[in-house]
């Protein structure tokens, strides 16, 4: 869904040869320093040479407290002085990428995973027979049936590959609770469980971190897999404890609240260590951070 959320050489072998060195080096920054806030350096190889995938020591791990930007509307402003930004893998560039990049910042690639989107330039790959009920409110979308791993797979794994190939460091992909919905099939939790685990290997074989994207229910299966969280309004229906799992394992959990004012959910999200801000449903460039 663009533009809208869900209810969402010579340094490299340094690496390998003194990995202990750059770990005892790498948290002498500020947390919110531009490009700060990983301990690991990012690798966007597909896979290792033997083809398995590369080693969890080289993805990026975005720790909590990182202040962040999420645009999915519009062109993206790439001078918000923030380490982290969140933008539409579809619709940005490999350059937008690199020049945000080159200001310091690590990016997360934004695409839909539990939803076909008509207007998206891969519609066509998905089968008919994956496409379920409208997801109510959002046009031109279907939610798809996750139990299909075997058509959604080569698709989701061509749309990381696109995140991957456009320089990203991360992937968010949106709509991976749709066993909560009305779906015009009949998911269940364990449905969700592995296309979630699904894509979390996608993504990892690629050396790209991903985020859990909501599904507050299963945080406690699924922290251990996913990089990060990505979580809307858990302010506002008193759900944000439920996110403190990521936090304790020094995972950063990307937070965001559309009707309340920050005065109103800064204070639990700093004592939670959430990263959070107010934004336009729209998510377009204004934010309001705490």
């Amino acid at each position: 869904m663009t533009g809208r959320p869900s209810r969402t050489g010579l340094l490299g072998a340094l690496l390998l040869v003194l990995p202990l060195v750059l770990a005892g080096c790498s948290g002498s920054s500020p947390d919110d320093a531009p490009g700060d806030g990983d301990e690991r350096p990012v690798d966007r190889m597909s896979a290792a040479p033997d083809g398995s995938a590369p080693p969890a020591s080289r993805r990026w791990q975005p720790r909590p407290g990182l202040r962040w930007q999420w645009q999915l509307g519009g062109k993206v402003d790439t001078s918000v002085d923030v380490p982290v930004y969140d933008i539409d893998g579809f619709e940005n560039s490999a350059e937008t990428v690199a020049e945000l990049h080159s200001r310091g910042r690590k990016v997360i690639c934004y695409i839909n995973a539990g939803a076909w989107e008509d207007f998206r330039p891969d519609h066509s790959e998905f089968p008919k027979s994956a496409l379920g009920k409208n997801n109510k409110g959002w046009d031109g979308e279907k939610w798809l049936d996750i139990r299909r791993l075997d058509a959604l797979r080569p698709i989701m794994a061509a749309r990381i590959d696109m995140c991957r190939q456009k320089g990203f460091d991360a992937v968010e992909p949106d709509l991976t609770e749709g066993f909560r919905n009305r779906t015009g099939f009949a998911l269940t939790a364990a449905d969700q469980l592995a296309f979630n685990r699904m894509l979390v290997k996608l993504a990892h074989d690629r050396g790209l971190a991903i985020g859990l994207k909501n599904d507050l229910e299963q945080i406690p299966e699924l922290v251990r897999d996913f990089d990060f969280a990505v979580n809307e309004q858990c302010a506002q229906y008193g759900e944000c404890e439920k996110l403190t799992p990521f936090v304790k394992q020094n995972k950063a959990v990307f937070h965001v609240e559309y009707d309340l004012s920050p005065k109103e959910f800064c204070g639990t999200a700093g004592r939670l260590g959430l990263s959070s801000m107010k934004k336009k449903l729209e998510l377009d460039a204004w934010r309001q951070p705490c």
